[in-house]
């Protein structure tokens, strides 16, 4: 996701893009958040990265995942805390999810999955910015690019950022 955020932000910037007032001034953080992520680096595992809602499909005796579009090997705490972010998981939820893929809740890897949902909101809002300028789909991509950004400064700003950051570097 880092280094799809520089991607994204290549675009911006040769195309004149629209993107939250107080974006840029956020973006040093980046560099805490991955420092942190680095000290207790997993395996990457396929993922499908784009684990939204509309993205599963459950016909009665089999769970479908679709959309292959941004998948890849990654960090296995990006797919859960993005899956997590984008259904709005709360704190028993994520704790939940943890469990089930990794046999267990442990609080680094709950840290991970937290710092990895604000990194699916910072590229997110990208994203949103990008299509509000390009996108011929009739649908607000302003609004849903703030959405993502308030969400993410929401948990910027949260007491318990620190928290993650400080937990993603310990193995409990």
């Amino acid at each position: 996701m880092f280094r799809l955020v520089d991607f994204y932000m290549g675009i911006v910037k040769e195309h004149a893009v629209r993107i939250p007032d107080d974006y840029r001034s956020r973006q040093s953080i980046l560099g805490e958040i991955e420092g942190a992520l680095k000290v207790n680096r997993l395996e990457p595992v396929p993922c499908n990265n784009d684990l939204l809602a509309e993205n599963f499909i459950d016909d009665g005796h089999m769970l479908w995942l679709i959309d292959f579009e941004y998948s890849g090997n990654n960090d296995p705490c990006f797919e859960l805390g993005n899956t997590c972010q984008e259904q709005q998981y709360n704190q028993d939820q994520y704790a939940e999810l943890c469990a089930a893929y990794f046999g267990e809740t442990r609080r680094h890897l709950l840290a991970r999955m937290y710092l990895f949902s604000v990194m699916s909101d910072f590229g997110g809002t990208l994203w949103g910015s990008i299509q509000n300028k390009i996108s011929k789909v009739d649908y607000d991509f302003w609004e849903y690019t703030m959405g993502r950004w308030e969400r993410c400064l929401g948990m910027l700003d949260s007491q318990n950022f620190s928290v993650w950051l400080e937990d993603a570097r310990r193995d409990d």
